[in-house]
């Protein structure tokens, strides 16, 4: 990126930790400005304040998306990615799963992207190649245990989310793709599994895929893309 190029922007949620740390950091490496979404925002090590801006983002807040576009706006006048990462897991089957519970899972993990989507969807569109990234899962293919299941049925809505704003999006140039990792060396699936970190998917590969499929040009369009540490049949 030359001296005298404006970079481009992008927002992040979930991005004080895991995956979406990881994504960041990589875009900003990359030469991109980067919008924190984080609930207690902080500096990372590595950011230089000129090109990252922080965001105390709530998922489950709907107001927040707007407020955090607006902000995005002010600071950069431009937003080029989304990268819609905040998510939670509740571990229970379809069946003991609460009502109440159901509804976090929904909203956090389909609900909020679709809104900070939406949010950004106009700023999104001026450039004519505006990116939406779905941290969804492979729980988002298939349902592997009965336990997973409540979270598979978010995550399912969460490619089918990806799907939707592809078609919406397409004519306008705004590309957007569900990434479905299974096992990813994170505080969420380190307490779900007895597997070692190093035997799972590192975020910093992760990291590596989003900005490759942020980067590929309008006519190479990625729907989904999943990615494994361990054998299953295909999805």
């Amino acid at each position: 990126m030359a001296m005298t190029e404006t970079p481009r922007v992008a927002l992040i949620s979930g991005a004080s930790r895991g995956i979406g740390a990881a994504i960041a950091q990589r875009l900003f490496e990359d030469g991109w400005a980067v919008s924190l979404g984080m609930r207690h925002p902080e500096l990372p090590d590595w950011a230089d304040p000129a090109r990252v801006h922080l965001f105390a983002y709530d998922a489950a807040d709907p107001a927040a998306p707007g407020q955090w576009v607006a902000e995005v706006a002010a600071r950069f006048g431009r937003l080029d990615a989304v990268v819609a990462n905040a998510g939670i897991s509740i571990p229970k089957s379809v069946v003991e799963i609460s009502d109440s519970e159901m509804d976090q899972l929904l909203d956090i993990n389909v609900k909020a992207p679709r809104r900070l989507a939406a949010a950004a969807w106009d700023m999104l569109g001026v450039s004519g190649r505006g990116r939406v990234i779905v941290l969804a899962s492979l729980s988002g293919k298939r349902v592997k245990s009965a336990r997973s299941g409540s979270y598979s049925m978010s995550k399912f809505a969460a490619v089918a989310l990806a799907h939707g704003l592809r078609h919406a999006g397409f004519d306008k140039g705004i590309r957007a793709t569900a990434i479905c990792p299974g096992f990813v060396a994170t505080d969420m699936a380190l307490a779900l599994t007895d597997r070692p970190a190093e035997a799972m998917t590192s975020p910093h590969d992760l990291a590596r895929i989003a900005a490759l499929l942020i980067d590929l040009p309008n006519e190479a369009s990625v729907a989904e893309f999943c990615i494994n540490c361990q054998l299953e049949e295909s999805y």
